[in-house]
């Protein structure tokens, strides 16, 4: 019978995204991630194998997060919520902002993925880009593309553009970015474009 694990994936994961949003990705060493929750190196090695994977993991968890979310108000088919989901999310989540938002994913990770890995990734891609085409579909009445491509500029584009220069500068958007997403949103979204 095994011993019960003293730290949890979560709790890896969790250190590797502390130490990207202060320093970066460079920041991430394994020896790093064991020091900052007192554990030993060889833990981290033993549940990740390597840097590459505990980054990709952690990376990947915080996508799905930030993505199931999105979606969520995309099928209540409210567009406004949508947009607005982003600088409400980053307020939230002002660490994992900057580790989703400012940094790809390529950055974290170099080389191939690991199949499961890659598997969640490409299924993420795919999750998103039906939820907005089913979303176009619904508001627009349509799914061409011209009619996603609006979609994805005023729900995602535009908010992630108003969000990107204060975490940028390590702050939060101020209250103010989201009544300049929801003008942008009302003009963008317009039933008949």
């Amino acid at each position: 019978m095994g011993r019960k694990p003293h730290f949890t994936s979560d709790q890896f994961a969790d250190a590797a995204l502390e130490l990207i949003s202060e320093g970066g990705p460079k920041a991430v060493t394994i020896a790093a991630i064991a020091a900052r929750i007192g554990a030993p190196v060889g833990s981290v090695y033993h549940r990740f194998q390597s840097r590459e994977r505990i980054l990709a993991e952690a990376w990947l968890h915080l996508a799905e997060s930030f993505q199931e979310g999105f979606i969520s108000l995309l099928e209540k088919d409210d567009a406004m919520e949508a947009a607005l989901y982003t600088p409400r999310w980053v307020r939230s989540h002002p660490k994992e902002a900057r580790v989703l938002l400012l940094h790809r994913r390529e950055e974290l990770v170099a080389g191939p993925w690991p199949q499961e890995i890659r598997r969640r990734a490409e299924s993420l891609e795919k999750e998103i880009r039906s939820a907005l085409a089913a979303f176009s579909c619904r508001f627009f009445g349509s799914s061409e593309k011209q009619l996603v491509r609006r979609c994805v500029f005023a729900l995602i584009d535009v908010p992630l553009a108003a969000v990107r220069r204060p975490l940028e500068e390590g702050r939060l958007p101020s209250p103010a970015v989201q009544s300049l997403i929801r003008e942008s949103c009302e003009s963008i979204m317009r039933r008949k474009p």
